[in-house]
């Protein structure tokens, strides 16, 4: 699990435990007592390994995979100096936090800044502009870059870089699967240009300069009323759920209800996810007859999901609602039936949308499956009750964990393989179109369903075969995370 301790992030400020207190890790013991019980005198945290005594306390406390960890067990240490000496023994509070998470836990993970991580949460980022896939042509060591979108008012706009542009350059080095994730991961590059005909790569003589620029992108990235055949159709492009941009996303619900749609497709192929009351929202703006009913339930570890099954039930349970986050009544299309347009991109709250959805209204999924992200975290600070309140001045280490996994009303959850399509079709750099309108693939595969037309048949596309090595955003720390913004308080 090193490339978690690795990972330098930026997070949203959450609220968590509201009574948990921390257990201190003493430095010295009164040599009268017995070796198993902890004086309650002895000095506090020694702040050599006051990080390190974080880590291990905020684990032993939430983690959803506590009991698959030994050391995390709560009888494990028999003195305070035994536990002492196995956190002073951690080479780092990054190593550490590995050691004490799950080998099957991809998700999970620590910062070293906790405000780079709340900016990123709210949205905000350097952005040259292009989000793309890093892709490696089948059978041969020919890496490339291909622009799945290009944000607007970014450099990558203003130099005229569009969907399909494709590189094999930076900063003129040839990619490769060695090299890629350096490079890209620089705040200003120059790429090359490229296009791909016939699943050839085209390289041009045009190199661009992408500059890596404040910025704050919206998350609702298309959202338009088609008109065809009658039908009003809705077309919505969300790339992230997240939870300052959830008035946005209620205005264009409003938009639909104007325009009469009668039906929607959700663009979430790009979605790695973000935060669970965004998803709620979202669940309910596209139908709004089940409010109060439940969307989504939560299994915790063994110590919280005991005391809130018998001490407050309500917690584990997200229902569908009436308002967002703001208090604004919720626009709601009352439907039936949805598209979902996905792939190996989507996942955590994108794929909490369908799996909540699916037990109430008809959820056609179209695209390539998804990633298997069925957990959700909640940030902990190194404060008495692991809020942003009061956090140690001394250091700005902050840690995600996963605490819990979401179940679908049916029971339905641990889709460690994604979700699978009821229409598979993989994108094609040989014709990707243009996002939004009729005739890019997979909205049409949509548009042809609701019109009862004849769809696409993958067999007939003569693709280029690429194995997908990376993409947009794999290195922050949000990447296909699912969260929470606070969780009830446990009373000890």
């Amino acid at each position: 699990m090193s490339i978690k301790s690795k990972i330098v992030i930026f997070l949203f400020s959450f609220g968590i435990l509201t009574s948990c207190e921390k257990e201190e890790t003493p430095t010295e013991r009164n040599p009268n007592l017995p070796e198993n019980v902890i004086d309650e005198n002895e000095d506090p945290v020694d702040e050599a390994i006051e990080v390190e005594s974080f880590v291990y306390n905020g684990l032993n406390e939430i983690y959803l995979y506590k009991e698959d960890v030994p050391e995390l067990a709560d009888n494990y240490f028999s003195t305070t100096t035994e536990k002492t000496e196995f956190l002073a023994e951690a080479s780092s509070p990054e190593s550490l936090f590995d050691d004490l998470t799950a080998d099957f836990d991809r998700f999970s993970f620590i910062t070293d800044d906790y405000n780079e991580l709340e900016e990123r949460f709210e949205g905000m980022s350097g952005a040259t502009g292009i989000k793309y896939g890093i892709g490696q042509i089948s059978n041969s060591d020919f890496v490339f870059g291909f622009i799945r979108y290009v944000l607007p008012g970014t450099s990558a706009d203003e130099a005229g870089l569009t969907r399909g542009t494709v590189f094999t350059e930076i900063d003129g080095q040839q990619l490769t699967s060695s090299n890629f994730m350096e490079l890209i991961s620089q705040d200003s590059f120059s790429i090359n240009v490229a296009y791909v005909q016939e699943n050839q790569i085209i390289v041009t003589d045009q190199v661009v300069n992408l500059t890596d620029d404040a910025y704050t992108e919206n998350p609702v990235y298309i959202a338009k009323t088609l008109n065809i055949d009658g039908r009003k159709i809705g077309y919505l492009m969300y790339n992230g759920f997240t939870a300052s941009f959830d008035d946005d996303l209620n205005a264009v619900f409003a938009e639909f209800q104007a325009n009469g749609v009668t039906d929607l497709v959700v663009d979430l192929r790009y979605n790695g996810g973000g935060s669970v009351q965004s998803a709620v929202d979202l669940a309910s703006m596209i139908t709004g007859q089940f409010e109060g009913e439940i969307f989504m339930q939560e299994q915790w570890n063994d110590k919280y999901q005991t005391y809130y099954e018998a001490q407050n039930p309500e917690a584990l349970l997200n229902r569908f609602e009436g308002n967002v986050r703001s208090g604004s009544s919720i626009n709601s299309l009352n439907l039936s039936e949805v598209y979902v347009l996905t792939s190996r991109s989507s996942a955590s709250a994108s794929e909490l949308i369908i799996n909540g959805l699916d037990p109430y209204i008809t959820v056609n999924q179209i695209g390539d499956r998804t990633a298997g992200k069925f957990q959700a975290s909640v940030t902990l600070y190194d404060s008495d009750d692991y809020t942003r309140e009061g956090a140690s001045e001394n250091h700005t280490y902050a840690m995600q964990p996963l605490v819990f996994k979401s179940i679908n009303v049916d029971g339905n959850s641990d889709y460690i393989n994604g979700l699978q399509p009821d229409v598979e079709y993989i994108e094609d750099l040989n014709n990707l179109g243009v996002l939004g309108e009729p005739s890019e693939p997979l909205l049409e595969i949509a548009i042809n369903s609701i019109l009862g037309r004849t769809s696409i048949s993958k067999t007939k596309v003569n693709r280029m075969e690429i194995k997908l090595l990376g993409e947009s955003g794999m290195n922050n720390a949000d990447f296909q995370k699912m969260y929470i913004d606070r969780i009830p308080a446990v009373i000890q």
